[in-house]
């Protein structure tokens, strides 16, 4: 999977260095992704998701669960691309 956030649907971004002489060169901005694994209640399991440090604040904020379900509703992510680990 690419460098974009599962929860959040933050990607990289391109834009320029800019030299002191206006140079411009092309860069991207990547985004702060690592993997976490959680464990999900509902489901009774643990699950790995590569997410956002932005990603990790929402899940804090509103939980996993909710999290997931808007992340779900606005396509960032899949049912199916959720890495579940040992059941």
């Amino acid at each position: 999977m690419s460098k974009i956030c599962q929860i959040t649907g933050k990607k990289a971004q391109l834009g320029c260095n800019v030299s002191h002489s206006k140079h411009r060169t092309k860069r991207s901005f990547d985004v702060n992704l690592f993997s976490k694994k959680f464990y999900y209640v509902e489901e009774g399991c643990w699950i790995e998701l590569k997410i956002s440090a932005a990603g990790l604040r929402l899940i804090n904020k509103v939980g996993l669960d909710a999290a997931l379900k808007q992340a779900v509703s606005k396509g960032y992510v899949d049912w199916k691309d959720i890495k579940v680990i040992g059941d």
